[in-house]
């Protein structure tokens, strides 16, 4: 087998076909369209429907969609699209390059950027929703006061470890070693 294949296979196996179906339902939801059957890959290659995504989400996000032309211009689409994304919210660890979709070089990597977009979603209240993923943990801010914090110098927590005095003097589980000189 070539190398180019063991690459191809081991990127092909971080592949989740169940993500993969749930995030273009989304878009296709999200866009009002009927789903295209085929891979990822060849539906969202152009990235005119990632482009198109982009302006339901936040409208005017990007403003001209290529629809024909070179390789570059379609390219272009992708990186508009990645563009947006990162002014949407979406943080830049979790968007792909344009050639992980263009080329199909990484497209678990594409999956988890639209899960990373759709997790997103949930922090603009003007979108109504549909969502993808699970919602993102909210801060949880504590406010206490001076007395409570000096009450909890004190006390030590169970996570410290607590044996009540006990030492392990006069220990004498399991046997001794013992160390057989001249043999």
């Amino acid at each position: 087998m070539s190398l180019q294949r063991q690459v191809m296979a081991k990127m092909h196996g971080k592949r989740d076909p169940e993500q993969e179906k749930e995030a273009l339902d989304w878009i296709f939801t999200v866009l009002g369209e009927p789903r295209p059957e085929g891979d990822i890959g060849d539906i969202l290659r152009d990235g005119q429907v990632l482009c198109r995504l982009m302006n339901k989400l936040a409208p005017g996000s990007v403003p001209k969609i290529n629809t024909s032309g070179s390789q570059f211009k379609l390219m272009e689409n992708i990186n508009n699209f990645s563009q947006a994304m990162r002014k949407y919210g979406v943080s830049i660890v979790d968007l792909f390059q344009t050639s992980d979709l263009f080329e199909k070089k990484d497209l678990a990597v594409v999956t988890n950027s639209l899960f990373s977009l759709g997790r997103t979603t949930y922090r603009h209240p003007e979108w109504p929703g549909p969502w993808l993923g699970p919602r993102p943990a909210e801060e949880q801010k504590r406010e206490w006061s001076e007395e409570q914090l000096r009450a909890g110098q004190g006390i030590i927590g169970l996570q410290a470890g607590s044996n009540k005095g006990a030492t392990q003097a006069g220990d004498n589980t399991g046997a001794a070693r013992r160390v057989i000189l001249g043999k």
